[in-house]
């Protein structure tokens, strides 16, 4: 009898956060919707770019910000240089209106810290060195500001198309957009991404040294009471990590700061005080990222269960299948069949499930990475 609890429990949570939880959102969207009343007004930003050794993308970044059609005269650029020793400042220096801080090597989050301390915008505009804006992305990004029910807006982050294509990672960000859409049509989104957001300069306190930034600065916004919101319109594009070891090192780093980041704003949590973004939270920030734990739970109890019904047997053999489909797909992923979504998505949901599993062992040993190099070029993209 317990083993049937615990793998109809576990199938319960699994069917919930892929399928139940995004038909509520569309519902309550449909029924309760909470539309943005955007405006053209142009209030000053304060564009802030923290970089650590960014010298092969920090000029093409500046180039980028200088081509965006909103008033140059309303925008100030701050770039927060975290000990760079590549030439990085020299290339920032010589710019003129450009604000650089050179720091000391602290890790990004104390480089935002004092980037924000010393901005003057209304809004605070946070993007990565890497990521690129079409030249209408910050107008789009902006304009849901004039509602006063907002306090940050997150912007659409796609990778470049000849790297996202065929790969589960692009499914998986598809995916989010989804329900970015379908949350933003209901009320509030769950977080930003760090490629491109904003929020009312007002709103942003210190961000502790060991949290994702992107997440703890736009939770800021809900901790305020007010809506963080979507501009599917303000689009920012990245590249992929350089090789796969790198790309799982950073989504291990990711995850542990976002266990973090929801253990520093667990008042998040509290349904009573927020709502129906607890729930989001709940859905989007844990039952997500810790689908390991129901997976494991499903696979002991249905060998339990191999003899009871069919079902059984089907969900174990179909759980090994997407094991070992995912296994090839880590073995051919240098080849065109290892990027068919076939492989491709199969691999990425047991990379993302693997580096929960050591976040939360970094976690539990107390090992943190508030100060870290990439072994990419660019090495602040989250």
């Amino acid at each position: 009898m317990m083993a049937w609890w615990v793998f109809w429990s576990a199938l319960a949570i699994l069917a919930y956060t892929y399928i139940g939880f995004p038909i509520l959102l569309a519902l309550r969207g449909l029924l309760f919707p909470r539309p943005v009343r955007p405006g053209d007004a142009t209030p000053t930003v304060s564009f802030v770019i923290a970089a650590y050794n960014e010298a092969s993308v920090i000029v093409e970044k500046l180039d980028n910000i200088f081509a965006l059609n909103y008033p140059r005269a309303q925008i100030e650029i701050i770039v927060a240089s975290d000990g760079s020793d590549d030439g990085t400042d020299d290339l920032v220096a010589a710019y003129e209106d450009i604000r650089l801080l050179t720091l000391p090597r602290q890790g990004k989050n104390a480089t935002l810290n004092e980037a924000a301390a010393v901005a003057r915008g209304d809004i605070l505009v946070f993007s990565d060195a890497d990521s690129m804006l079409p030249p209408d992305a910050l107008s789009h990004l902006i304009a849901p500001f004039s509602d006063n029910t907002v306090g940050g807006v997150a912007g659409n982050f796609h990778y470049t198309a000849q790297q996202a294509e065929g790969s589960g990672e692009r499914t998986y960000w598809q995916f989010d957009r989804l329900l970015k859409d379908l949350q933003h049509r209901s009320g509030s989104i769950t977080s930003a991404t760090g490629q491109l957001y904003a929020i009312r300069r007002q709103l942003f306190t210190p961000i502790p040294p060991d949290v994702t930034d992107d997440f703890y600065v736009s939770a800021q916004v809900h901790a305020a009471h007010q809506r963080l919101v979507f501009a599917v319109q303000a689009r920012a594009y990245s590249t992929v990590a350089a090789t796969a070891d790198a790309e799982f090192r950073r989504k291990v780093r990711v995850m542990a700061g976002g266990l973090r980041s929801i253990w520093a704003m667990r008042q998040l949590l509290n349904p009573v005080r927020y709502g129906f973004y607890a729930l989001q939270l709940t859905t989007h920030k844990i039952l997500r990222r810790g689908m390991i734990v129901p997976l494991i739970l499903m696979t002991v109890s249905a060998m339990a269960l191999m003899e009871e019904s069919w079902i059984y047997p089907l969900t174990l053999y179909s759980l090994l299948g997407m094991l070992g489909l995912g296994a090839l797909g880590l073995m051919l992923r240098h080849s065109s069949l290892g990027q068919h979504k076939l492989l491709s998505l199969p691999l990425f949901f047991l990379l993302v499930n693997a580096a929960f599993v050591v976040a939360v062992s970094h976690l539990i040993r107390g090992k943190r990475s508030d100060i870290w190099s990439s072994q990419r070029s660019v090495s602040y993209t989250t």
